[in-house]
């Protein structure tokens, strides 16, 4: 009867595995399902019309983490200037929030429009032409428009994504 009793405990132990199984499952590690910035951005470079400003910027596309979906954000434009003999201050615009939704989209064309002739102002102001490279980014639509590198980098929901666009004598009126 005994070795009956030592079987069973045994055979349960064996099938109940030895020591706590939850204890095992909480100690691994869990890979985070989106790793990195809340959005991912791309340059959607087909069909870009020109702008009458001079400028063309690609239209920014994004995708979102579904966990951390914004409502609202800000275009943040980079570009060196560091061949530029007049050596201007700024080297990035921030542009004001604009609407964004769901987990994939597109920046509005209009708000592209605005950056292509904001930056188009700004570069012919100091006589910049030619192929110039630019850095984007989104960010959080609470950015101030005159934000330092600390803050911007606070509030970025990107990384920043490289480019070259050109610039000619564009007609940046207005």
């Amino acid at each position: 009867m005994r070795k009956a009793i030592f079987l069973a405990i045994g055979g349960i132990a064996l099938l109940a595995g030895c020591g706590n199984q939850a204890n095992k499952t909480a100690s691994a590690p869990v890979e985070p399902k989106w790793k990195g910035a809340p959005y991912r951005i791309s340059l959607d470079t087909k069909d870009a019309k020109p702008s009458p400003s001079g400028i063309t910027i690609p239209t920014v596309k994004y995708t979102a983490n579904p966990d951390a979906l914004e409502k609202r954000a800000c275009l943040v434009v980079q570009f060196d200037t560091s061949k530029d003999k007049n050596n201007p201050v700024m080297s990035q615009m921030i542009l004001g929030p604009t609407d964004i939704s769901g987990a994939e989209g597109a920046l509005p064309a209009d708000y592209m429009e605005l950056a292509d002739k904001q930056l188009a102002q700004y570069l012919t102001a100091y006589s910049i032409k030619g192929k110039i490279k630019i850095s984007v980014a989104l960010a959080r639509s609470s950015l101030n428009g005159r934000a330092g590198t600390a803050e911007v980098d606070s509030k970025r929901l990107s990384d920043w994504l490289d480019t070259e666009v050109s610039v000619k004598g564009g007609h940046s009126k207005g």
